[in-house]
């Protein structure tokens, strides 16, 4: 089962100290890289100046479930250009103001391909 959890704008920038902010709508992340872990998203609400665009367009988030093919995991997908998509595994979801850290990993598995067949 696949479930569209919400679908928007974001915006991944870099700041003048090289680190990257992705804002999904409303909510601002920090995207950092702390040695041994591998990438992770924290929660943060402070303004951040940007000194590079990375990419801005469209993102979505899904749910995955007994999925052929798909990992069972919370999936985001950010629009790269050329009808072509990013994915990444949240393994355990957006962080929040509770959950302040969630891991983020790379992955080649593109939902919205699979869920757009799926609604023809």
């Amino acid at each position: 089962m696949i479930d569209l959890i919400k679908s928007g704008h974001y915006e991944l920038i870099e700041t003048k100290h090289n680190t990257k902010i992705m804002c999904l709508d409303d909510n601002t992340y920090a995207w950092i890289e702390p040695s041994n872990i591998g990438e992770i998203l924290v929660t943060t609400h402070n303004m951040h100046k940007t000194d590079c665009i990375l990419s801005v367009g469209e993102y979505r988030l899904y749910n995955v479930d007994d999925q052929l093919h798909l990992t069972d995991l919370v999936h985001l997908e950010l629009a790269v250009g050329d009808n072509r998509w990013q994915g990444y595994l949240l393994l355990t979801g957006l962080p929040d103001d509770k959950k302040k850290r969630a891991r983020i990993v790379p992955t080649h598995e593109i939902v919205t391909d699979v869920y757009k067949m799926a609604e023809k």
